[in-house]
């Protein structure tokens, strides 16, 4: 049995490395490195694959949800309602913008923002509501675009680890991760569903002006060059990264349906152990797992990650502490306690192994080793 790893990079790339190589050496042949014709391209087939108007694409993904923020138009201590319970870029964007990230408590099932206690933060300074579709599912759409309509608010989706998923409105009508919001952001981080060979990012829209504002922002506020109507940023997406991401673009469905056989033979194998809790599944969207993540009793936590790191099984925990009670972030006066589901799952989940590549041989034996600690326990 190869080596199990959390994310296999290197034999997603064997399978397909003919066409990668041949991509990279036409960028490196054509010497059109910076906004080159692969860059553009990438650009329309994220369009057509999201069906939306306008990908604008940035260095990463951290870029990407501030370009979105600064696009609105926004002033300094404007409200931004976000989940305390995801990767630190989320409220970071908002914070190095002079914005007030606004924390609400996630729901105890799914991991993602809990609509109903968006609504308890709400209040006069509120400009955005930013969701995150967390481990590869989307948050609650139709209750979140609901509050966002009733309160004149924006939506800025931060779907890093959701590309591909698919949510299906009340009135039937389906869309991608993405494509929901006012503006939808995304990292092409190695390690993400649909990740290139170092950093990239993505804002989504069908909105002419937001996207006019976006394009201009990430090239220094510029539409033209030398003149430059704002203050802006510079965040390219890298011409060998878009032709990685062209490449690895028409095989991400296949690759999401291999992840999603993988959880699905942890889910029949992992149930029935009374002290986990496998991933649930909301009715509304489609599972892609850019994590599998357990809950398990907080005792067991660290002595399981321990026990399957001696059986050469890695693990993950996303995440060990919440972002009120993050130290950079303690002047928004947050303190223990606030989000008490938040705080509670970053002591109780656990991440195993999730990726393309993973073989039944792979994913049994990880299973028969969760198993064996749970009989000892």
């Amino acid at each position: 049995m190869e080596k199990i790893q959390m994310v296999d990079l290197t034999g997603q790339y064997n399978k397909i490395r003919s066409e990668i190589d041949a991509a990279i050496s036409n960028v490196i042949t054509s010497a059109a490195f910076i906004n080159g014709p692969e860059v553009k391209a990438f650009g329309k087939n994220l369009e057509t694959y999201l069906n939306v108007s306008h990908a604008i694409t940035c260095g990463n993904g951290t870029d990407a949800l501030q370009i979105a923020l600064m696009s609105l138009n926004l002033k300094e201590g404007d409200e931004i309602i976000t989940t305390p319970f995801t990767f630190i870029a989320t409220a970071e964007a908002i914070a190095l913008l002079g914005l007030k990230p606004v924390f609400a408590d996630i729901s105890p099932c799914c991991f993602n923002i809990d609509p109903a206690e968006i609504e308890k933060q709400i209040t006069k300074k509120t400009k955005a509501i930013l969701p995150v579709h967390l481990f590869g599912q989307c948050a609650n759409m139709d209750a979140i675009t609901d509050i966002a309509d009733r309160h004149n608010l924006y939506v800025i989706e931060d779907a890093a680890q959701a590309m591909g998923s698919e949510y299906t409105f009340s009135d039937g009508l389906v869309k991608k991760a993405c494509a929901m919001g006012h503006i939808g952001c995304t990292s092409f981080y190695p390690s993400k569903n649909l990740g290139c060979f170092g950093d990239g990012g993505a804002m989504l829209t069908s909105i002419p002006e937001l996207a006019e504002k976006m394009q201009s922002i990430a090239q220094h506020g510029s539409a033209v060059k030398y003149y430059h109507e704002r203050i802006g940023v510079n965040s390219r997406l890298d011409a060998l990264q878009a032709a990685i991401l062209n490449v690895k673009l028409k095989y991400l469905d296949r690759y999401n349906q291999s992840r999603v056989k993988a959880a699905g033979y942890y889910d029949k194998e992992l149930e029935g152990i009374e002290q986990l809790t496998v991933p649930k599944r909301m009715k509304q969207s489609t599972h892609i797992f850019h994590a599998y993540t357990l809950k398990t009793t907080a005792q067991d936590r660290d002595p399981l990650c321990k026990f399957l790191k001696k059986r050469g099984i890695p693990t993950m925990i996303y995440y060990p502490v919440p972002l009120h009670l993050q130290k950079g972030y303690s002047k928004y006066g947050y303190k223990k306690g606030d989000f008490p589901v938040s705080e509670a799952l970053t002591g109780s989940v656990l991440s195993l192994p999730m990726h393309t590549e993973l073989s039944n041989e792979q994913l049994q034996y990880i299973c028969n080793a969760v198993r064996e600690y749970f009989k000892k326990a």
